[in-house]
């Protein structure tokens, strides 16, 4: 029997499927057997999945699921009716809520059904029956690749609509779904792209989704997916987007504390270290992942394991000068991310490797002391200009809203310098100091303005680690101020 012909079959409402472990027979050729059998029991001119002239027709279904298509529908339709009056009536909406939960269920059961037969009409055994007939079939069920776009257009609608359902969406299933079709290997296409849009979607606001894709394998997932960057650019814009959503999916990730283990375990760090060095697209995701993966007090084994692998080496170049070629940041995004990663290394590192950090700052007549300050006078100057700014806004600011617009326009980036300037300065030589003071003082600086910087910043952690953990950095930073 071949495709052509299969495709002409209908199966009985209820079929019984074959128990091959009862058979007893469990060769390959049976198996094979067995597979035909289940589908071709019965001949009908309609089928489950028909082609007349090349084109699909609707697959036929009982009345029943008419039925409840149609009253799917219909609650589709009286929602819409009685959402505005949900607000004064919330009882009014509730049935409706409960009557599409139902039909929902139920269609799930018959959507289940179709995509088994077609997993069964795809089977390799059958396929190989009619050359002609997989080609039809192959044919039709390019359409499904239009049917997976809406899919996702349609979760992007419901977590735009009401972004509370991302945890929802996340457990019935989908979060696997995505992660399955980001490791099929084929060739590139609009669905992946919008696939890893999804993905950022889910995963950016959503503490459990996180959790949840770490439990999936999600990390090593993302970390599969974008080695082929490593040394390969992207062959279009459209294969860009989904690289960079990848790397903002790895970043959303990471702020899980168990998986930055997972990123530690599954060679994250060399990874993202080599695509550093390589100088290809990816070096901008990557310096994002890593700046993710090593700040706070999640990041401290991420931050020791940087320095055995080598990574001041590659880190301290882009600090010293910020790439022109194949740059995807702007200089500053590239130089807060740089310096960010080099202030959670001095705050994280231990014995050894915090010796081998500080010493950098002591090479080639101690170049990097005087790029830190020369960033110093840079973000200074921004920050005035963004103060300047504020004093002239009509807007009426709360604090908290000021100081957000503060570290917007560049405070943030100077906090992350001079915390760095602070720690060189009391844990390296005295020659550090020395010469912090001396360009200091030559370009109309000073250690007071530096010192009120990171007061400011002692008395704003905001909610990063527990509440130990603020209370221990705080207090080490005050103490870095009062040795400076």
């Amino acid at each position: 029997m071949d495709v052509g012909e299969l495709l002409s079959f209908k199966p009985v409402p209820t079929p019984k499927r074959l128990n091959e472990d009862d058979s007893g027979d469990s060769d390959d050729e049976n198996n094979r057997l067995a597979k035909i059998r289940r589908l071709g029991n019965l001949k009908s001119n309609n089928s489950a999945l028909h082609l007349n002239n090349g084109f699909p027709i609707e697959p036929s279904i009982s009345d029943k699921e008419k039925e409840e298509i149609l009253r799917f529908v219909e609650t589709e339709v009286t929602e819409g009716e009685v959402l505005d009056d949900t607000a004064t009536k919330p009882e009014k909406f509730m049935d409706s809520e409960i009557d599409l939960h139902e039909a929902l269920q139920e269609l799930t059961d018959i959507s289940t059904k179709v995509v088994t037969l077609l997993q069964e009409l795809t089977d390799v055994d059958i396929l190989h029956e009619s050359e002609e007939g997989a080609e039809e079939l192959i044919t039709a069920l390019a359409d499904a690749e239009d049917a997976v776009h809406n899919t996702l257009g349609i979760i992007e609608n419901i977590t735009e609509f009401r972004p509370e359902l991302c945890v929802e969406v996340a457990k019935q299933g989908f979060l696997q779904w995505i992660l399955k079709r980001l490791k099929m290997k084929v060739p590139f296409d609009g669905n992946k792209l919008y696939a890893t849009e999804i993905l950022s979607i889910l995963l950016q606001n959503t503490p459990e989704n996180r959790k949840l894709l770490g439990e999936l394998d999600g990390i090593d997932v993302l970390l599969q997916q974008l080695a082929f960057y490593k040394r390969h650019d992207p062959g279009s814009a459209e294969e860009q987007e989904a690289m960079e959503n990848m790397f903002d999916a790895l970043c959303c990730a990471l702020l899980h504390a168990a998986n930055r283990d997972r990123f530690l375990r599954g060679e994250g760090l060399q990874l993202m270290n080599l695509m550093l060095r390589e100088k290809k697209m990816s070096r901008n995701g990557s310096l994002k992942v890593l700046d993710h993966a090593l700040t706070g007090p999640d990041g401290k084994d991420n931050c020791n394991k940087f320095v055995d692998i080598l990574g001041l080496r590659t880190v301290f170049p882009l600090f010293m000068k910020t790439p022109k070629r194949k740059r995807l940041l702007t200089i500053d995004q590239h130089e807060e991310h740089v310096v960010s990663i080099i202030a959670s290394m001095l705050r994280n590192c231990q014995g050894s490797q915090r010796q081998r950090l500080l010493a950098k700052f002591t090479e080639n007549d101690l170049e990097k002391v005087d790029r830190l300050l020369e960033l110093h006078f840079k973000y200074m100057d921004k920050v005035d200009r963004t103060e300047k700014e504020m004093e002239q806004d009509t807007e009426d600011l709360d604090d908290d809203a000021q100081y957000l617009k503060r570290l917007a326009g560049g405070l943030f980036t100077l906090q992350l310098i001079d915390r760095i300037i602070l720690e060189v300065c009391t844990a390296g030589p005295p020659t550090i100091k020395q010469r912090v003071q001396r360009v200091l003082s030559l370009r109309g600086g000073s250690l007071k303005i530096i010192r009120h910087v990171m007061r400011e910043y002692a008395g704003n952690l905001g909610d990063a680690g527990s509440e130990e953990w603020r209370q221990q950095e705080q207090q080490h930073i005050l103490q870095l101020v009062d040795k400076f």
